[in-house]
């Protein structure tokens, strides 16, 4: 005899599993704190400061490795720089060291920065000095150099299974780079030259990586226009422009307040977006790590203001070697003399 019990019994337990499998598929909704913006750090200094003996400590005064402990505090990205050849200087930031930092930040789930500056040392506004051998070298010898090294660095990297998701062509590079040669305001071309060398090089070994072109004082539009005008007239080539944001810099360039830089940044944000059709990354800030709070507030407008821009042209925001405490004169740093993190990373939560 046919059983009409059994049947609704059928029927109901089938619209569960319907039901369930209908939830299952569903889009998930997406949340709003991984929001893909990067929360980064610049830690280029951290294996010489370990070396030296330098630790790191959370809140609660535990010890832990610093990267481990910045990607605690909210930080999802590290940056590392590249020199060609720092045997003078320990060989820290060398292809070795890199990859050193590289893998510990790939074991965390962090993205990763490389940044080139094409010099055996430090390489920034007030110098760009060539690698010494590279010291005699033509222009055309010159953009082999800095395609030969780009592709070395980023093969080394692609071969123990790390891929960054940013590559930036020179640190820095207000007035150009491999001076004499590359100076922008002597020879545009050649700047662009350089710039297009290391733009194809990192393009031959990570298609889908962004290649970004970094200059200083997020908050000067002029020197953006011109340094970014120049390499378009001349051909040049780039994906992210970046930008440092020092507000005790700024002070020389009369701005008082971290309100005055911010703003001027933004405005130079959405100005080159509008004129470049650009993305744009903040690959530097940092404030006297004694002026956390302040430093706090400064970092939570910066990434709000970021964050509103239309279509998420802002990539995020680096806070450069916050780790750093009683480290070589260097104040801007985000950790308090005892090694913890201070307040002014709070606002990467």
């Amino acid at each position: 005899m046919y059983n009409r019990k059994y049947e609704h019994k059928v029927f109901v337990i089938s619209f569960v599993f319907v039901l369930f499998i209908a939830c299952e598929n569903k889009p998930s909704v997406s949340n709003p704190a991984d929001d893909g913006f990067a929360k980064g750090a610049d830690v280029g200094w951290l294996t010489e400061m370990e070396a030296a003996g330098r630790k790191f400590y959370n809140a609660q005064g535990e010890e832990m490795e610093c990267m481990a402990l910045l990607k605690s505090l909210g930080l999802n990205s590290i940056r590392l720089r590249v020199w060609v050849n720092p045997a003078e200087h320990g060989n820290w930031c060398n292809k070795e060291d890199v990859i050193i930092k590289a893998k510990r930040a790939n074991e965390l789930g962090m993205k990763l920065m490389i940044n080139f500056h094409y010099s055996d040392w430090w390489a920034d506004p007030g110098k760009q000095n060539k690698p010494a051998a590279w010291e005699n070298l033509s222009i055309e010898e010159l953009k082999n150099a800095v395609s030969d090294h780009t592709k070395d660095i980023l093969t080394a990297l692609k071969q123990e299974n790390l891929t960054p998701e940013w590559v930036q062509i020179g640190n820095e590079t207000d007035d150009g780079l491999l001076w004499e040669t590359g100076k922008a305001s002597a020879n545009m071309k050649n700047y662009a030259g350089l710039i297009m060398a290391g733009y194809g090089a990192s393009k031959s070994v990570f298609p889908d990586t962004k290649v970004m072109v970094h200059i200083s004082n997020g908050y000067n539009n002029a020197l953006f226009r011109w340094n970014f005008d120049g390499l378009k007239a001349n051909g040049a080539k780039w994906d992210i422009i970046g930008m440092s944001l020092y507000p005790s810099y700024a002070k020389d360039s009369g701005y008082k307040t971290w309100q005055e830089v911010n703003d001027a940044c933004i405005a130079n944000i959405n100005d080159m977006i509008e004129r470049y059709g650009t993305e744009v990354m903040i690959c530097e800030v940092g404030m006297p790590y004694n002026q956390a709070e302040e430093c706090k507030n400064f970092l939570t407008d910066l990434i709000n203001k970021s964050k509103s821009v239309p279509d998420n042209k802002v990539l995020g925001v680096f806070y450069w070697e916050p780790q750093c405490y009683n480290w070589v004169g260097y104040q801007l740093g985000a950790f308090d003399n005892t090694g913890k993190p201070t307040v002014a990373l709070d606002a990467f939560r």
